[in-house]
């Protein structure tokens, strides 16, 4: 009896328990999300007060209190900035460069990671330690060496040189090989197996298994290159290649009392960068959680 009586008795306390601790759950999650939703705000604040500002005369764009709503709306501000900066030849030169950037550090990035991940030769971990060790190292540290020896084989003041500071980059690799461990190695094997070679396993199999990895590792060089300041500004001399961040600086410089055509321009500037991330977020989620399991 007493055995029969102790489960019934359980069984009605249990659901009588999770029933009184559902109300403070609900009320903690509420809390997480009013907390989510002040830290957003404070983060997008500066960025709506930009594009507030972009729409103003000069003289209203620091007035106290802010004036969140312009009146009148200068919609002309986003036809001025073209006339008198040369926005659409930055931005023609910083797309060339992101893109081609992006491109090289994915392949070589990826490339390097299957040799590090899926195949076995001696000093490997050695190796991939070495190489992944050169990310704490500040590019400041070794700027004027580099310089150098980039003046001496007459890549300055081109956009080539750019490409050869950025297309090969030890995060890409370490990125894609922590992606390329999550998968099985049985797979690998039964490809070499069926008499696929490297280079097919490579482009055949890893490649498209790992997407998520590919535009996570995209979109941020792509950010990281569009964003950029020191190097263009170490490198490139000539105005006709000059990045969009060279470009807004020197208009600035120019045109340092008209500040809602620079608060244009720089609402330019992050309008790409805004576009891209919302069309490829749901890639960079999968490729950085992914870079997480093991396989």
């Amino acid at each position: 009896m007493t055995s029969s009586t102790a489960p019934a008795s359980q069984r009605t306390n249990r659901p009588a328990s999770l029933h009184d601790r559902s109300p403070l759950r609900s009320v903690y999650r509420a809390l997480g999300y009013l907390a989510l939703l002040a830290a957003s705000a404070f983060v997008l604040l500066p960025f709506v007060w930009m594009i507030v500002a972009s729409l103003k005369g000069n003289n209203q764009v620091f007035t106290v209190p802010i004036e969140w709503i312009p009146n009148p709306v200068k919609w002309g501000n986003y036809i001025e900035i073209w006339k008198k900066s040369q926005m659409l030849l930055w931005t023609r030169n910083t797309l060339f460069l992101a893109v081609v950037i992006a491109f090289l550090q994915v392949f070589t990035g990826s490339f390097a990671a299957y040799g590090f991940s899926k195949m076995r030769f001696r000093g490997r971990d050695a190796l991939f330690l070495a190489y992944v060790s050169t990310i704490a190292v500040p590019w400041q540290a070794y700027m004027v060496p580099q310089f150098i020896i980039f003046s001496k084989v007459h890549l300055t003041n081109t956009l080539w040189a750019m490409i050869a500071l950025q297309a090969f980059g030890a995060f890409g690799v370490f990125l894609m090989k922590q992606y390329f461990e999550s998968i099985p190695d049985e797979l690998v094997e039964a490809a070499r197996v069926d008499g696929l070679n490297e280079y097919g396993i490579y482009r055949r199999i890893m490649l498209p298994l790992a997407i998520p990895a590919i535009a996570a590792l995209a979109l941020l060089t792509f950010i990281t290159v569009w964003n950029d300041y020191l190097g263009p500004l170490v490198y490139l001399r000539n105005h006709d290649i000059w990045t969009i961040q060279i470009g807004l600086s020197s208009f600035i410089n120019q045109y340092n009392a008209e500040y809602a055509l620079i608060m244009t321009g720089s609402v330019l500037s992050v309008i790409p960068i805004a576009l891209i991330f919302g069309f490829g977020q749901r890639y960079f989620v999968e490729g950085v959680a992914g870079t997480g399991l093991k396989g």
